[in-house]
């Protein structure tokens, strides 16, 4: 792990004890930037989704890929970044899970859930896996974003 002033990165094995890290350390990286007890849930369930996301789906659990995990204070806002090494995610195949077809699924709300909890969410291929960044802004210190948030 690397720790260097607002900002922490580790590298991660594919396994769900890496996710109970990553949603750990994004609590308390979110408490640090002062976030209120229900953004930091939703900050948390955020990165917990998209930790499972890489170990899972990108990853498959498969020893030799690594996530790559950083979090980031800003003065405006929390950033984290997750990394997997799977064969990548076209965001656009992502099924809509509001879609009737799809209400009853037992997957496919991931993405969703991070996009509704999350103020800005990026994706980007990498060769290979994809890196999913998560924004949420600190409140007050951001004003266009402030009113978003309510």
């Amino acid at each position: 792990m690397k720790i260097a002033g607002n900002r922490v990165s580790y590298t991660l094995d594919s396994t769900l004890e890496s996710v109970n890290r990553a949603e750990q350390t994004a609590e308390s990286m979110a408490a640090k930037a002062g976030f209120s007890d229900d953004d930091r849930h939703r900050i948390s369930m955020a990165v917990r989704e998209a930790a499972v996301n890489a170990v899972l789906h990108g990853n498959a659990y498969d020893p030799s890929k690594k996530v790559r995990v950083a979090f980031e204070n800003t003065r405006d806002a929390l950033v984290i970044t997750i990394a997997d090494e799977g064969p990548g995610l076209c965001e656009q195949d992502v099924p809509d899970p509001l879609a009737p077809e799809n209400l009853l699924k037992q997957s496919g709300r991931g993405i969703f859930l991070i996009r509704s909890f999350m103020d800005e969410v990026r994706f980007r291929p990498l060769e290979p896996g994809t890196e999913i960044t998560l924004i949420k802004h600190v409140p007050g210190n951001s004003r266009e974003h402030t009113e978003e948030a309510k």
